[in-house]
């Protein structure tokens, strides 16, 4: 017999097997086998202990299946996600195909806020948690990180302060860029050299300088193509300093260029003891409330485990808005579409991206307070405009909205806090588009409102705020080549629905989507998200020269003496697939020049939940009109109308 099998078929199974499987078996979504009865032969332990793949047996996935149904015992599993945003912090949980949601105020330890509001949900019996942190991003634009030290190939310790030669404003020779992580004083050379053809300089180890600081990062020259060196530098400071958190670049951005991958390996170690602190206090208070221990969000939409974040804090620097674009993805796809733009705002900001064919667009490299960070993402775009951003008015008397802040304490005038700036939400209250109570039994304070406007017009806050987000929607659609009237607006975050309509009817777009759960809609990517690792091997040579790559991924291809690269999936004529991308990109291509290969890209990838909502919400609305979600507020303007589908989403349209 075969019995108390405890392992979860959603994740042991391929995604296509998974479904064929459970489909055949009569369950979907979240399940567990809990114990299979009678004799089972190898093949069918094979199927619940998940070494059965696609191609390595003539029984399919479906047949096993079947030959299994009656003799399975199933439990159901509780998966809980739990998003921590600047104002509330979101949690949802998942059990027996339905959705429960809670949001509760962010607190300073956000641990705290974590378990808050898995009480409030109602979290028992979970087996699987993910959550999404803004830790490492608060951590990094407010330079809270640890003191950092930089051992870089003697004759580089200004790598970090040469920087590029990109000016911050093009036409101001003086501009200011933002400080690098590590001074100066803290950057040190060690006497090694590594070239083409190999070693030029040996590595002497006794030139290492006695280094002060929490952390260490390493970054050598030529690391990218051989990290000998580094990560003999790498093993000696471990051994010096056993109680520092030292990061070497191969481990993190194996890749060239060698300022962008020394920021982004100085990123890691600064943020590394401040990250793995928080980490390790919420393994400890889940442990003690009955919790697994979380699954992080990756900022390329994908999760980790604790343990790998807390080695490497700058792969989470985007972990919660990735998992409202893995939220936004699934509701799009639900309602049928597969081109879409997310649209999440929140308290302090407003979060967007492109999803094109299904898939969110990813990045290879994004710029965080000023300094690239050279890992791969979500492409989103963030701005500086939410529900709590500050109004003010400039030295020439024109109206202002953000990027300051009112953050969740004091919060808006309106939350009676003791805030007296005027926001976003205090417009939107004023213009009766919010209720009198918000989620978590916020009261609503219209005097306080009124009071912080003072003579500004709320329709006017509200016209600026709208036009700051319409452009970070132009610039992830319509200056990247992509008609917005060919995709739907999904529309989330406490303040997204309010705004959403107006901003379809400025980008073109027809149709705009509000899902059920849009206060949470971010917690509930959490919950789908799939678990990722992310790969990068870097080549620099002739496409010609190089043999036996993966059938799966990208490849970032350019002609040589070129400066930056175009991406192509793998399989193939790559060099074909190329030519194709530059005429597409830049209207031409050279068929007869070399095509190098700078870097190939993979992801091992393990497919998530499988989210099917299920909703009692129905009905349909017409403009004007304000629609009081739970943890969110919709607006719906004259001339727009729309009805809620079967998986409780609010398809509204343009009537006119």
């Amino acid at each position: 017999m075969y019995s108390n099998n405890r392992v979860q078929l959603i994740a042991v199974l391929g995604d296509r097997e998974r479904r064929d499987a459970c489909e055949a078996m009569g369950k979907s979504g979240a399940c567990k086998v809990n114990r299979l009865t009678g004799g089972s032969s190898e093949l069918e332990r094979e199927a619940c202990t998940g070494r059965l793949r696609h191609g390595e047996h003539p029984r399919t996935a479906r047949q096993v299946g079947a030959a299994l149904a009656d003799r399975v015992e199933w439990c159901i599993v509780a998966i809980l996600g739990i998003d921590v945003g600047g104002t509330f912090t979101d949690a949802v949980l998942l059990e027996n195909g339905r959705i429960r949601t809670a949001k509760v105020s962010t607190t300073p330890e956000q641990d705290h806020a974590v378990l808050a509001a898995a009480t409030a949900v109602g979290a028992d019996g979970v087996q699987r948690f993910t959550h999404g942190t803004t830790v490492a991003t608060n951590a990094f634009l407010e330079r809270k990180g640890a003191s950092t030290a930089l051992v870089t190939t003697s004759g580089f310790e200004h790598l970090l302060h040469l920087r590029r030669q990109n000016r911050a404003s093009l036409y101001d020779l003086a501009a200011d860029h933002p400080e690098p992580l590590v001074p100066l004083h803290r950057s040190f050379g060690v006497v090694e050299r590594i070239g083409p053809e190999g070693i030029r300089v040996p590595l002497d180890l006794d030139t290492l300088p006695e280094i002060e600081g929490d952390a260490i990062a390493v970054c050598l020259l030529f690391a990218f193509r051989d990290p000998s060196h580094e990560r003999a530098v790498a093993e000696e400071l471990r051994r010096r300093y056993p109680t520092k958190h030292v990061v070497a670049s191969h481990e993190v951005a194996p890749e060239f260029r060698e300022y962008e991958r020394a920021s982004t390996t100085a990123a890691d170690a600064y943020l590394g003891p401040v990250v793995a602190r928080y980490l390790r206090s919420l393994a400890e208070a889940c442990a003690a409330a009955g919790l697994p221990e979380p699954l992080v969000m990756r900022s390329s939409g994908g999760v980790s485990t604790l343990d790998e974040a807390a080695e490497h804090p700058s792969w989470i620097l985007v972990s919660g808005p990735a998992g409202g674009v893995v939220g936004a993805a699934r509701v799009a796809e639900l309602a049928g579409f597969d081109n879409a733009i997310s649209f999440d705002m929140g308290g302090t900001s407003t979060d967007v991206c492109l999803i094109a064919n299904g898939r969110a667009e990813r990045s290879n490299e994004r710029y965080v307070g000023g300094l690239p960070i050279r890992l791969p993402t979500v492409d989103i775009h963030t701005v500086g405009a939410g529900g709590g951003s500050i109004v003010w008015r400039d030295s020439g008397g024109a109206l202002r909205v953000g990027p300051q802040s009112a953050s969740a304490l004091p919060g808006p005038a309106c939350y009676g806090r003791g805030g007296t700036a005027a926001t976003v939400t205090d417009a939107n209250l004023l213009l009766d588009r919010l209720p009198s109570q918000l989620a978590d039994g916020l009261e609503l304070d219209r005097a306080s409102a009124a009071s912080a406007l003072d003579q500004i017009d709320p329709s006017s806050v509200v016209s600026v705020v709208n036009a700051e987000m319409l452009r970070a929607l132009r610039l992830v659609s319509v200056e990247r080549g992509t008609d917005p009237r060919d995709f739907a607006l999904v529309a989330f975050g406490g303040a997204g629905p309010l705004h959403a309509c107006d901003l379809a009817d400025e980008l073109g777009c027809s149709t705009v989507l509000v899902p059920e759960s849009a206060g949470v809609l971010s917690a509930l990517g959490l919950v789908g998200s799939e678990e990722r690792r992310d790969h990068v091997r870097s080549y620099v040579r002739p496409l010609s020269e190089v043999d036996d790559l993966p059938s799966e991924g990208e490849a970032d291809l350019r002609y040589q003496g070129q400066s930056f690269e175009l991406r192509v999936p793998l399989g193939g004529d790559l060099a074909a697939a190329f030519h194709a991308a530059h005429v597409e990109r830049y209207g031409y291509a050279d068929e007869t020049r070399e095509v190098e290969l700078v870097a190939v890209r993979t992801a091992d990838v393990v497919p998530g939940p499988s989210i099917d909502l299920t909703s009692e919400r129905a009905g349909s609305v017409v403009g004007p009109a304000r629609l009081d979600l739970a943890g969110a507020t919709c607006w719906v303007p004259d001339g727009w109308a729309g009805e809620a589908d079967e998986n409780g989403t609010l398809r509204l349209e343009r009537t006119r």
